[in-house]
């Protein structure tokens, strides 16, 4: 019995220090982390910007694709909103940014944070991905499914139709959302 509780007590201290060792890890890493992501955010933001000046972010409530939106400005003239959007996609949760005109058309748009599947759902990282949704949502519907895109472009996203969908969803609800605020900033 005393064997025992020794054995208890070794993997018990064991333990201990394990649990140490990696909140120490923890706390030297989670700042560097922090800092990471919110410079790939800026760069993102960048990206989708258009050069237009970027604005202070606003929760949006309520929208099922639209997380919060950003105002973009030239001259202090309203030139558009940039927006963050949610989806759920084959390996969960997927956010991007995308930028919009007044009367809904995106024009750029970036994958932030998915878990996609290597090599199909992962397709969705590279830019030529996005320039699929680009100039629609105005006049032009958003494509939502592979009928509405050309043969090459189809073949493009084989396999990774549930990240295509998702993606499609959430840039035509930020489209539909834009509508909604009546074209004024």
């Amino acid at each position: 019995m005393t064997k025992n509780i020794r054995y208890a007590l070794i993997l018990l201290a064991i333990c201990g220090v394990a649990v140490f060792f990696l909140a120490l890890t923890n706390s030297i890493t989670a700042p560097v982390i922090e800092e990471m992501d919110h410079q790939n955010r800026l760069k993102a933001l960048e990206a989708v910007s258009g050069g237009f000046e970027i604005g202070e972010q606003e929760v949006v409530d309520g929208q099922p694709y639209v997380t919060y939106r950003i105002d973009l400005s030239e001259g202090g003239n309203a030139a558009g909103w940039i927006l963050g959007l949610k989806s759920a996609g084959y390996g969960g949760e997927m956010t991007l940014v995308a930028s919009y005109t007044p009367d809904g058309v995106m024009q750029y748009a970036q994958l932030l944070g998915h878990s996609e599947t290597p090599g199909l759902g992962k397709k969705a990282e590279e830019s030529w991905y996005m320039e699929k949704f680009k100039n629609t949502g105005g006049q032009q519907p958003v494509p939502t499914s592979k009928a509405m895109l050309s043969a090459d472009d189809a073949q493009a996203i084989s396999g990774s139709s549930v990240t295509f969908t998702a993606i499609a969803r959430a840039i035509a609800g930020g489209s539909d959302y834009v509508k909604s605020l009546g074209g004024a900033q």
